[in-house]
């Protein structure tokens, strides 16, 4: 009895865990650049059940008697890659990559420590000394790993081709790093869309091509959202039920049965 308590209290917790991604995907619908997340389930490793201390199989006599799991546990959250719409802006500092490999940006943190970090969304802009910077503020890298400066600010016309090279008029000014990493498990995520290396991300060169004046709208389809979403709410409600109905079962084990 006791065990199928467990077992339900497991189920509740993935279906719980589950709810959260669901609606994390949902609220970043509208993100430019987000990847939606999924996650699995595994069940827990069987166990071999025995039967010790029974006088019938003789003295220190362990037999099995058969095996036992203990419900689902949570398995591991990853990224969806899959590419997403692509909209158009008409902003020359907007930009789309239509394949794999994310855009390098510098984040500096609250102590001044600078991060390089990337990221799909290349919902761009320009500050007052020209250096081409997230919307958040964060400094988009070129060549070398340095800040893309435009000549002349936001008084000039930029045009960027398929390899992310940025032009002033005939002018070459830089080129926007564009990488790629050969596993994205090895990659975490840092505030809505962007991602940081972990242990073992090895970069690699990216194919993705340039497109200016579009961006990459979320890959979040939010008709398979709902229908998830009605899924775990019908599991996690299951379970509860569940532990109801063995809650009820052992009420009566110990207020009347046990009365006898």
């Amino acid at each position: 009895m006791v065990r199928a308590l467990f077992t339900a209290w497991t189920g509740m917790r993935n279906e719980q865990r589950r709810m959260d991604v669901v609606t994390n995907n949902m609220a970043n619908a509208d993100t430019t650049g987000f990847k939606k997340i999924d996650v699995t389930a595994q069940s827990f490793d069987r166990q071999l059940a025995v039967k010790i201390n029974d006088a019938t199989e003789g003295v220190n006599v362990i037999r099995g008697i058969g095996g036992m799991t203990l419900g689902v546990k949570i398995g591991e959250t990853y990224f969806d890659m899959s590419p997403g719409n692509f909209r158009e802006t008409g902003s020359q500092y907007n930009f789309a990559l239509s394949d794999r490999g994310f855009f390098t940006i510098s984040t500096t943190d609250k102590g001044g420590t600078e991060h390089i970090r990337y990221t799909r969304d290349g919902d761009f802009t320009i500050t007052r000394d020209g250096f081409l910077v997230t919307k958040d503020g964060d400094f988009v890298l070129g060549d070398g790993g340095n800040r893309i400066q435009i000549p002349g600010g936001n008084t000039v016309e930029i045009n960027v081709n398929e390899l992310g090279e940025i032009y002033v008029g005939e002018n070459y000014v830089s080129t926007l790093q564009v990488v790629d990493f050969d596993n994205y498990d090895a990659l975490s995520s840092y505030g809505e869309n962007m991602y940081e290396p972990v242990e073992g991300a090895n970069i690699i060169a990216s194919n993705a091509t340039v497109t200016q004046g579009y961006l990459e709208m979320s890959n979040v389809n939010m008709v398979t959202e709902m229908v998830d979403l009605i899924a775990v709410t019908r599991a996690y409600e299951t379970n509860q039920k569940m532990i109801q109905t063995v809650d009820r079962t052992l009420d009566k084990a110990v207020n009347e049965i046990g009365r006898l």
